[in-house]
């Protein structure tokens, strides 16, 4: 055999084997496409709500958190490009074949064009793999420049581009779980549906809707039944062994103006582990003496736990008889505390009222929930109101019988979910101003029916973040120290102030972020708010959604993290006689010290 035939032998034996691989790898490829069943639309969107999702929130996010969020709002990007393409599959694709189609095909015979081969097809479907992960990793780099502007806003230090990165890799294990979860569901609704065609003999075009519907039925019964009462039941049982936990740095008080000592109608065992840290702690008589330089009384913290007594009439007599018990009437001051949902007292709130007016005050607070505040806002945020209610109702009632030359001043205070609570005492404006000597309600959440009644009927021109109410007249807004003295007008007594931050997700959760763009976003925001943070709808929800976890991971002054900011709250509000600037300092950096002892040893 000639040298050329061998050679003619050896392209023809190459080319054949090119050609085996080449089929076999587009065998591999299409075997592969079956498996992952991937929509190009789908992912295109997923891409874009991946991009949106790592745009500047609220508060800070680590990798992780950011991942978890932008993981869920890829999964929905990813639906709805699918919903896009079944669309045009459906009312486009027709037309197109009917209309454009034979008109495409002979402008192709004209210029002697064939069809396209097969791998143009996996061109362009990799090229928008790759601009698709592109696009990913560029918006990575910039979300971690924004993280830092974020964190440097709030005097904290900022992110690392490179372990950032770790997000998308997180996002991608997210968004793959929940298609795959929405993927299950999907087979399970033909499974039924084939189930419902051959057994109970529906038509096979009713049989998906039919089965979806079960399905629906089945799961928000499910839901709302079985699952939600085990899962609380679940959680009230776990969080109610931590409130039987007792921490080492909390000792039952001796002193008989505290709750849960030796004379104490509400027991030490049965004040929960909240309860039994705030009566074994905050300033003593002589504490308060050596701060402010004058004689001290010493202060009465009366608190009631779940188990101190059988129910929640029972819960609130209690409340009051140690009010008497320790003649809370007889101090200047009472302020009638509605807790978060573990039981929770701000005690820098309570020792601010007690340094202030010398320990002749009375703090009294029960507890409502073993549950977080979170998970009882989901599971019955009834309860917050109900206990707020009930608590002042009887203070309120006992307080109104004694002569009113001879009343001590009434205050009521709530943080967070407690604010609601404690709204709830009141059917408006009026009511409040007639029973109470003064309100400090601080984070108030977005439902808080007062709140939001003063902060849809602000002054024109004042922002959301900054309202003014009525010329402030009554009630006023703040987020630092100053703004307690904005407007420059008359502040009338009896004096109601709401502590918020612009960057408090708390404050400004709301499920109308889905789909509405809020007045914070569109008015001038607060200084600790980037700038670049933009509304998008179902994408911003989910980012404040997640800020909701963190908003307490941040430094004084911002997200949900109020400090010495609650003494300045009360100053304006209660009016203590003789304060001045200086004991204001001095009692600040007391209670500083002790909320960092209390955050470290707790």
């Amino acid at each position: 055999m000639s040298v050329t035939a061998r050679h003619t032998v050896r392209v023809l034996r190459t080319a054949t084997t090119l050609a085996k691989l080449r089929a076999r790898g587009v065998v591999v490829v299409r075997r592969v496409e079956d498996i992952v069943d991937l929509n190009y639309v789908g992912l295109v969107v997923a891409t874009l709500f991946f991009a949106l999702s790592v745009t500047p929130s609220l508060v800070p996010r680590d990798w992780m958190f950011q991942g978890l969020i932008s993981g869920i709002n890829a999964a929905l990007g990813y639906g709805l490009g699918c919903l896009l393409e079944w669309l045009y599959r459906v009312w486009m694709r027709p037309w197109i074949r009917r209309w454009i189609v034979p008109r495409l095909r002979l402008w192709l015979r004209i210029a002697h064009l064939g069809p396209a081969p097969t791998w143009v097809g996996y061109a362009a479907k990799s090229a928008v793999l790759f601009a698709c992960a592109l696009s990913a990793g560029l918006m990575l780099v910039q979300s971690a420049r924004w993280q830092r502007e974020i964190t440097a806003l709030m005097g904290m230090a900022g992110t690392d581009t490179a372990a950032y990165l770790r997000t998308g890799l997180l996002s991608l294990a997210v968004g793959v779980a929940v298609v795959a979860v929405y993927r299950t569901v999907r087979e399970t609704v033909l499974y039924l549906a084939r189930q419902l065609k051959r057994w109970v003999r529906i038509p096979g075009e009713l049989a998906p809707t039919v089965g979806l519907l079960l399905l629906v039925v089945l799961a928000v019964t499910l839901f709302n039944g079985v699952a939600s009462r085990a899962f609380f039941a679940v959680a009230n049982s776990a969080f109610s062994v931590r409130n039987d936990h007792n921490s080492p740095n909390a000792v039952q008080p001796r002193q008989p103006e505290r709750s849960g000592s030796p004379e104490s109608l509400a027991k030490w065992e049965t004040l929960g582990f909240e309860g039994r840290w705030f009566v074994s702690h905050g300033p003593s008589a002589s504490r308060i003496a050596a701060v402010t330089g004058k004689p001290a009384r010493e202060p009465i913290r009366a608190y009631v736990g779940l188990e101190s007594a059988t129910d929640e009439r029972d819960q609130v007599a209690l409340a009051v008889d140690e009010l008497e018990r320790t003649g809370a009437f007889d101090r200047k001051v009472i302020v009638v505390v509605t807790t978060t949902g573990t039981g929770w007292v701000n005690s820098m709130a309570a020792g601010a009222i007690e340094y202030m007016y010398g320990g002749d005050s009375a703090v009294v607070a029960s507890q409502y929930s073993y549950l977080p505040s979170v998970l009882s806002f989901l599971a019955d945020r009834g309860k917050a109101a109900t206990a707020g209610r009930d608590l002042f109702d009887a203070v309120y009632q006992r307080w109104s019988q004694r002569p009113e030359g001879q009343r001590p001043k009434l205050f009521v205070y709530g943080e967070s979910l407690g604010s609601q609570g404690s709204e709830a005492a009141f059917d408006g404006l009026a009511d409040l101003r007639a029973k109470v000597d003064g309100a400090l309600w601080v984070g108030p959440p977005n439902s808080n029916r007062l709140w939001k009644q003063f902060i849809s009927r602000r002054d024109p021109g004042s922002p959301e973040v900054e309202p003014v109410y009525a010329d402030g007249l009554v009630v006023r807004f703040a987020a630092d120290t100053d703004d307690l003295s904005r407007p420059d007008t008359e502040w009338r007594a009896p004096r109601i102030a709401y502590l918020q931050h612009a960057s408090d997700p708390i404050v400004w959760w709301s499920t109308d972020l889905i789909f509405s763009q809020p007045d914070w976003l569109s008015e001038p925001r607060g200084s600790d708010v980037s700038t670049q943070m933009r509304w998008w709808p179902f994408v911003t929800f989910w980012q404040v959604t997640a800020d909701l976890t963190n908003a307490q991971g941040v430094t004084d002054g911002h997200g949900h993290r109020y400090g010495t900011l609650v003494v300045d709250g009360w100053a304006a509000v209660a009016q203590p006689p003789g304060w001045t600037p200086e004991l204001a300092e001095k009692v600040a950096f007391q209670l500083d010290s002790a909320e960092d002892f209390e955050r470290e040893t707790k």
